[in-house]
């Protein structure tokens, strides 16, 4: 149809919220991937956050009515529901760990062009993960949010149930601690070369 492609989320939200499948598929097209990057990097597992963005669409399937475009935007309303998704999966995760149930091996490796220059930012890469894993939960969700969510400190604090400043701080002790941890790490690499 005509005009379709320009339909806001708010608009696309009240069509999904009367049965509009195509909406659905259209809101899920424009969101998908930013969500999904976000469930990863704050599960750290490709698997996991693809789970948990499909729940968050079943949720925004069922609930569409539920959203009040008078509290906040679409997007925000989104990352919400993908941060409390996510908490949900951690804890199902850390209960499978507790049991022993967690067999998840790591994504199999592609094949890259420059191994070397692969190599390196695997390690890169590796370290800002372990650094954001080490983070207090609520830092680390602030951080993703930021950088990943492209959310400003209003959607962040909205999503987070809390006060713009209370994100700020959150933001720049994660930021300041992340920043310790690469220096670190970047003294140790030193260290074993030397």
């Amino acid at each position: 149809m005509p005009g379709e492609a320009s339909r806001g989320d708010d608009e696309l939200l009240a069509h999904i919220a009367a049965g509009g499948q195509a909406a659905l598929s259209e809101l899920m097209a424009r969101h998908g991937r930013g969500l999904r990057t976000f469930a990863t990097r704050y599960l750290g597992h490709a698997a996991d956050a693809e789970d948990v963005v499909q729940e968050v669409f079943v949720t925004v399937w069922k609930q569409a009515a539920r959203f009040d475009p008078g509290r906040g935007r679409a997007s925000t309303w989104l990352y919400r529901i993908t941060a409390n998704r996510c908490i949900d999966q951690r804890r199902r995760r850390a209960l499978r760990n507790f049991f022993g149930l967690d067999d998840i091996g790591e994504e199999p490796a592609t094949p890259e062009v420059n191994a070397e220059t692969a190599t390196a930012a695997r390690q890169e890469l590796a370290i800002v993960r372990n650094g954001l894993s080490r983070l207090p939960e609520r830092q680390r969700m602030a951080l993703l949010l930021r950088a990943v969510g492209e959310l400003d400190i209003g959607g962040i604090a909205e999503v987070m149930g809390t006060s713009a400043g209370s994100v700020e701080q959150l933001l720049v002790r994660g930021r300041r601690t992340l920043k310790d941890h690469l220096a670190d790490a970047a003294q140790g690499r030193e260290r074993k070369s030397s």
